[in-house]
Formats: C-alpha cells, sequence, structure tokens
C-alpha cells in the first residue's frame, strides 16, 4: 500500500509539475501556425489563453482535491461556508479551505468548479474527490450520520496533518 500512495504522490507532484509548464507555456508562448494559398493567409494558434487558462484551473483543483481528503472552496464572508467549516471543526475533521474571494483566479475557479460540479454556488464541499454538494448538503449529510463514514474512506495519504488544513484538528476513527 506504501507504493501505492507514493506513486499517488509521485503523480500528483508530476501534475502540479506540468500544471506549471503548461500556465508558463501559455502566458509566454502561443504557437502559431501560419498557412499561405495565394492571397489567402490564416493561422492557428496553439491553446487559446481561456482555454489554457480553463486545463490550469481544471489541474489545480484536481490537485488539491486529489491531495486532501476533505476540500471546502469557500469565499470568506459566505454564511453557507461557515457552516460547513463548523460542521468538520465539530467532528475535528481536518480540512483543506481554498477562499475564493482570497484566490487571484478565485472568479475563474469557481467558474470551473460549475463546470466540474454543475452549481456555481459556494461552498463546493469534496471528500476523498467526490463533491458532496454545498454548506447544507454537509450538515444534512452529518445529520443523517453518513458524514463520518465518507470521511472514514478516505485514502490514508488524504489523513496525514498538513500544514496547509484549517480544520481544527485531524480526524481519528475510534474503534470503540
Amino acid at each position: 500500500m506504501t507504493d501505492l500512495n507514493y506513486q499517488s504522490h509521485s503523480l500528483v507532484s508530476a501534475l502540479a509539475a506540468f500544471a506549471f509548464l503548461v500556465s508558463s507555456t501559455c502566458l509566454f508562448y502561443r504557437p502559431v501556425i501560419i498557412t499561405r494559398m495565394g492571397n489567402f493567409t490564416s493561422t492557428a494558434p496553439g491553446l487559446s489563453s481561456s482555454a489554457c487558462t480553463q486545463f490550469v484551473q481544471d489541474l489545480f483543483i484536481q490537485d488539491v482535491v486529489s491531495s486532501n481528503c476533505v476540500v471546502i472552496f469557500s469565499k470568506t464572508t459566505c454564511p453557507y461556508c461557515k457552516m460547513a467549516k463548523n460542521v468538520f471543526n465539530e467532528i475535528g475533521a481536518t480540512y483543506k479551505v481554498v477562499e475564493l474571494d482570497q484566490h487571484n483566479d478565485g472568479g475563474r475557479l469557481q467558474e470551473t468548479l460549475a463546470q466540474m460540479t454543475g452549481a456555481r454556488t459556494v461552498p463546493r464541499v469534496f471528500i476523498n474527490g467526490q463533491c458532496i454538494g454545498g454548506g447544507t448538503d454537509t450538515k444534512q449529510l452529518h445529520q443523517q450520520g453518513k458524514l463520518l463514514p465518507l470521511i472514514e474512506q478516505c485514502r490514508l495519504c488524504c489523513l496525514s496533518t498538513s500544514p496547509e488544513g484549517s480544520g481544527n484538528a485531524q480526524y481519528q476513527h475510534n474503534q470503540s
């Protein structure tokens, strides 16, 4: 199992490096193919800047979600976001927060999340790589006793304490 965790971590690192390379390439170099037919000239650019941005946003979200058991894409003033964070604080689960209103590409990330999850609202809560919905959905799953089992299913690599997480404590399953 350790080899699988190492391979998974290596893949995430490789994707992050690739995302950096792509974002650098997208920002500074756009290949152009010029075809001449008589007086007609057409250009076929590489990735458009919007396609590049979309690709980088997708990679960022996938990297964050695959590297953390619980991720909350949030806004600092949103009461539903606070509701979701409070639920995880109550159960002592570690979670990663991405505050979209404090992120340089927050608006674009929110659009990408809308395309990925089918909803533009925040919070967008992910557990073990799957979007479970928003604040109300999170609270409802907790009240139904379904939230903790979802967290228990998290891969071991995602339950390690990270300085980037914002929860009160690392989630620990009690065998009692």
